[in-house]
C-alpha cells in the first residue's frame, strides 16, 4: 500500500552541464592549491641553496637547483593545464547560456503558433474593417457637430464672448481701484509763520466818542 501513495520524488534542477561545470572549478582549486605548494617548496629550496654556497657544499646546492628547475617546469605545466579548464568551463556556461535561448525560442515559436491558430487572417481583417468603419464613422459625426452653426452664428458667439471678456476687464479694473490705498504725499508745503506784530488798526474819531460815551452813561 506504500508503494502506490508514496511521493513522487522531485524532479532536481541540476543538470549534467552544472555538475561538470562544478567538477571543473574544484579541479581548478586543486590544482591552484598544488601550484602554491610548490611555489613554496621552489622558495624553500632556494634559500637552502644559497645557505649551502655559503658553507661551501656546492654539490647538495647544485641538487638542490636542479629539483627546483623541475619544479618550475611543473608549475609551467600546471599554467597551460589551469588555462585548459578555464576555457571549457567558459564554453560550458556559454553552452548552457545557448541552450536557454534556444528553449525560450521554442516557447516563443509554440506561443506565436497558437496565437496564429486562433486568429487566422480573415479574423485579422475583419478586425481591421471594422475598425476602419468605426473610425469612419466618428469622423462623419464631428464633421456634423462642428457644421451645425452658420458663419453668422458663429459670429454673434464670437462677439458675445468678446463682449464677455471686456465685462470681466471691466470688473477687475474696478475691483483694483478699490483696494489701491492712496499715496501719502512725501514732502507738505506749509504756510510761513508770520515774524511781525500785528499793527493796531487806527479808530475813526466818531468810534472814540462812542467809545468814551458808553462808561459815561453806565
Amino acid at each position: 500500500m506504500g508503494i502506490f501513495f508514496s511521493k513522487k520524488k522531485p524532479q532536481s534542477r541540476v543538470t549534467e552541464q552544472d555538475k561538470a561545470v562544478l567538477q571543473l572549478k574544484q579541479t581548478r582549486d586543486k590544482i591552484k592549491q598544488y601550484q602554491k605548494r610548490i611555489e613554496q617548496s621552489i622558495e624553500k629550496e632556494r634559500e637552502i641553496a644559497k645557505q649551502l654556497i655559503h658553507d661551501g657544499k656546492k654539490d647538495r646546492a647544485l641538487l638542490l637547483l636542479r629539483k627546483k628547475k623541475f619544479q618550475e617546469q611543473l608549475l609551467s605545466k600546471t599554467d597551460g593545464q589551469l588555462e585548459n579548464l578555464e576555457h571549457m568551463m567558459h564554453d560550458l556556461e556559454f553552452a548552457q547560456i545557448e541552450l536557454k535561448v534556444i528553449d525560450g525560442l521554442k516557447v516563443g515559436n509554440t506561443a506565436l503558433k497558437k496565437l496564429h491558430d486562433i486568429l487566422s487572417i480573415e479574423d485579422i481583417e475583419k478586425v481591421m474593417d471594422e475598425t476602419r468603419e468605426g473610425i469612419e464613422k466618428q469622423k462623419e459625426l464631428d464633421d456634423v457637430l462642428s457644421g451645425t452653426l452658420s458663419d453668422e452664428d458663429e459670429g454673434e458667439a464670437e462677439a458675445e464672448l468678446e463682449a464677455l471678456l471686456a465685462q470681466d476687464r471691466e470688473l477687475q479694473d474696478k475691483e483694483e481701484e478699490k483696494t489701491k490705498i492712496p499715496e501719502v504725499p512725501k514732502e507738505v508745503s506749509l504756510p510761513d509763520v508770520p515774524t511781525d506784530e500785528p499793527v493796531k488798526q487806527r479808530e475813526s474819531p466818531r468810534e472814540e466818542k462812542i467809545r468814551e460815551a458808553v462808561p459815561l452813561e453806565a
